[in-house]
């Protein structure tokens, strides 16, 4: 990745995740514990040294790229709608985490469950709460401290509205007995943080993303979400 003052960063490694799309992918990193993936080094950063020490540590931040929203050529635009606000505000965008910005950059903390070694990947990191599309390149991974990184009663402006409202899930029986018990609770996890964007409330609307290998369905109406179907995909 080039930045405008011409210093080339290059991935340490990439994502390896469930999600092949953007779409469903929780808006924010530690909504979702239950969703677990693997981060895994580039040839050249592969070595055990690179992470000495990093076990003790029970989170770590991600620095990576919003791949899905890199637009070459676009100008640089100072506002954008947040879907928090409805779609139809505009805010500034240094006031947002839209990916749609001057450098397609994201800051994830995620929970660093452990770090395993593979004999051809060497060091993996595997870690749960992630918001991130399979394939992310990530530029750089530094230890969580939460005596530095953590401010507890920090004011979190319009993005407080509404903040931890879960969604009433609804999964039928019918489809809930094809999935294993570690992917319906992924599952319910995702739908609980409603993948929707704000703005978007018509009741008679199917949505629909990629989970591992199942194309799943739904519809909303208010806080309430029905899957209609789950279907693996050939």
């Amino acid at each position: 990745m080039h930045t405008p003052d011409g210093i080339l960063m290059y991935p340490v490694a990439h994502i390896r995740s469930d999600f092949p799309t953007k779409f469903g992918i929780p808006k924010q990193s530690g909504l979702s514990q239950a969703l677990e993936a693997r981060v895994v080094f580039c040839p050249e950063y592969r070595s055990a040294d690179a992470v000495r020490g990093l076990e003790e540590f029970s989170h770590i931040w991600l620095l990576w790229q919003f791949s899905a929203a890199v637009r070459e050529g676009e100008t640089f635009s100072p506002t954008v709608r947040p879907p928090r606000l409805g779609g139809n505000k505009r805010m500034g965008v240094f006031a947002t985490r839209s990916p749609n910005r001057p450098n397609p950059i994201g800051l994830s903390a995620v929970r660093l469950e452990k770090i395993s070694f593979d004999e051809k990947l060497g060091a993996v990191l595997e870690v749960s709460g992630i918001d991130m599309m399979n394939g992310t390149s990530i530029y750089d991974i530094k230890p969580y401290l939460s005596f530095a990184d953590s401010y507890p009663h920090a004011v979190c402006g319009f993005a407080a509205e509404k903040f931890g409202e879960k969604a009433t899930v609804e999964i039928p029986e019918s489809i809930a007995d094809t999935l294993d018990a570690e992917t319906l609770l992924q599952l319910k996890k995702i739908l609980e943080e409603d993948p929707r964007p704000h703005y978007q409330n018509d009741p008679d609307r199917v949505y629909g993303f990629t989970f591992k290998d199942m194309q799943i369905r739904f519809c909303a109406a208010e806080n309430r979400i029905k899957v209609l179907s789950a279907v693996r995909i050939s």
